[in-house]
Order: structure tokens, then sequence, then C-alpha cells
């Protein structure tokens, strides 16, 4: 049976082990391509005389750091249960994902900083040097090169149900935008004049902004599962729903939910009619969990504790006090 992520709602279909193969093999990928991006748009901007493409580089190295982690942690987070992590190891990824949110944001303040800091300098007299031709032909290398890697990634992440793999798809977008920003930024320092010039800083300043705004979207959902945050409304509806609606389920209530790397947690409490046997409410029990699982997808450790019911009055929504 098809896995369902619950946060893309996307079919998985694959066990443990292909997830981490294909996790690694899809970030393998990004971090060849980054390497030799890092570099090589580095050396344009150095050669080029571009602080953007300069900045661009550093980008593109912070993603080949982060490639790093998510190849190292995504093979733990997938780890089985033990007695020392009795929920798995889910929150690796989390742990992961909140690793690269950090990198992104301490990335685009240092580009910020120093961006702004030559920006000064021009406004007060100093003229930059024209960057060189070799710094635009890199800006339209990078955003081809990173465009096509953040859909590959993205596709893969999704398949696989991996939000480490998904947040590192969105970072190689963000390299994409921020080489956009630097192009507009060498062209017009090229083209327009050396009072101009100074849009190549004001450039890097914007792939700032960019990363920054990537690193502040990936990195909160990782903040509130960190936080346990309850599960989304629409969801906890579609559990309860199926809560109520399974036989032998008179009413529930002390439904919590949180979530796990990419794994959900649910504690609840069903009430059954007394007179039935143990046996019989262990079935009731199983088969809610069995329907919860159907309905919203196999990544799931579901505890339910099963009560008599003594006539408590219930709500329209089918609990109960």
């Amino acid at each position: 049976m098809n896995d369902i992520n619950p946060c893309t709602g996307s079919a998985t279909r694959y066990s443990d082990s292909e997830t981490v193969r294909i996790a690694r093999r899809v970030t393998w990928t990004g971090f060849w391509v980054n390497a030799a991006l890092g570099g090589l748009k580095i050396g344009a901007g150095i050669v080029g005389r571009s602080s953007a493409m300069v900045a661009d580089g550093i980008h593109s190295l912070s993603d080949f750091i982060t490639d790093l982690i998510v190849i190292v942690l995504i093979g733990v987070s997938r780890r089985k249960a033990n007695s020392n992590y009795q929920y798995g190891y889910g929150k690796y990824e989390t742990f992961a994902t909140m690793i690269i949110a950090m990198a992104l944001a301490v990335v685009a303040v240092i580009i910020f900083y120093e961006s702004a800091r030559n920006v000064t300098l021009t406004l007060r007299g100093d003229v930059l040097p024209r960057p060189g031709m070799i710094a635009l032909v890199m800006a339209i290398v990078s955003i081809a090169a990173k465009e096509l890697l953040f859909h590959y990634t993205i596709r893969w992440g999704r398949r696989i149900g991996s939000d480490a793999v998904v947040a590192n798809g969105w970072h190689h977008r963000s390299d994409a935008f921020s080489s956009i920003a630097t192009l507009a930024g060498i062209v017009g320092a090229m083209f327009l004049g050396e009072k101009w010039r100074i849009l190549d800083p004001v450039a890097a300043m914007l792939v700032s902004v960019f990363i920054l705004i990537v690193a502040i979207r990936i990195g909160l959902p990782s903040v509130r599962e960190l936080l346990e945050v309850s599960l989304p409304p629409e969801l906890t509806k579609r559990i309860l729903d199926v809560t109520r609606s399974t036989p032998g389920v008179i009413t529930f209530h002390r439904f919590r939910s949180r979530r796990n790397g990419s794994r959900l947690i649910l504690d609840l409490h069903i009430k059954v009619d007394p007179g039935i046997t143990v046996e019989e409410g262990h079935d009731i029990a199983d088969n809610v969990e069995q329907r919860i699982k159907n309905a919203t997808g196999q990544r799931m450790i579901i505890n339910i504790h099963v009560e008599p019911y003594r006539g408590q009055q219930i709500k329209a929504d089918g609990s109960c006090q």
C-alpha cells in the first residue's frame, strides 16, 4: 500500500531503505553541481570584478555545505525506533531542515552587510570597476543549472515524502533567484555607465533578501514541529471524522497530535459499550487505527486508549468531556 506524506499529500511508494537511497542520490547530485558552481562563480566574480557574482558563489557554497548535512542526517532520520529513541529518529530530519534554514539566514546577513558597505563606499565617491563578460556568462549558466536542479530535487523530495530534501530543493531555487538578481546587477553595471556600477552591490543586497525569505519559509515549519504544534485543523478533522464513524466507537476525547519528522503521532481516548469484552474493545481500537492510517497515510504512530462509555454528554463534533 502506498504511504501518503501528510505535508505534501503525495504518495511515497518507497520503503525506508529506498527513501534513504533516493534522497542521498538526489542530494549527491546537488552536492557536485553546487561544488562546481560555487567555485566557478567565485572565480568568475573575482576575475570579472563583480561583488554580486562573488556573493552568488558564496550562496552556492552554502548549498554545498547543507547538501552534506542532508546526506548525513537523512539516513539517521529513517532508522527504526529503539529503547533510546522510542518514537524513532524523525526529529533528525527536522534538525537537518532547521540547520539548512539557519545556514541560509547567516549567509544572507553576511552578504547584505558586505554589499551595503560597498554601496556606502560608492555613494561617498568611490568608483567600482566594470564587471567583465565572464561574470555575465556565469550568471546565465547558474540560473539554468540551479533551476533544473530545483525541479529535480523537489520532484524526488515530494515522491519520497522527505521535508529535508524538499527544503534543499527550495535552497536550489533561492540560488536561481539570486542569480537572476545578480544577472540584472551585472548587466546594469556593465552597460549603463560608471554611475550605475552601484547596481552590482545593490544586486548582491537583493540576493541576500531572497536568501533570507527562503530561510524563513523552510525554517518556520521546523520550529513548529520542534515546539510540537498540533496538526493542521483540516487533517485533525479528517482523523476525528474517521474515528467517530468507526463501528463500536460511541464517542472520544483527549485527542492530541504532533509531528516527528515525516511521521505523525496521535494520542486518542475512545469510549465503547461497557458490556463488551476486552478483546472486542481491542478490536475496535485496532479498527480505528487502521482506518485512520488508510485515510491519512501509513507513516503514523497511533496510541489509542479504550474506556467504557458512562453516559457522558456528546458534543456536536462527536467528542465528550
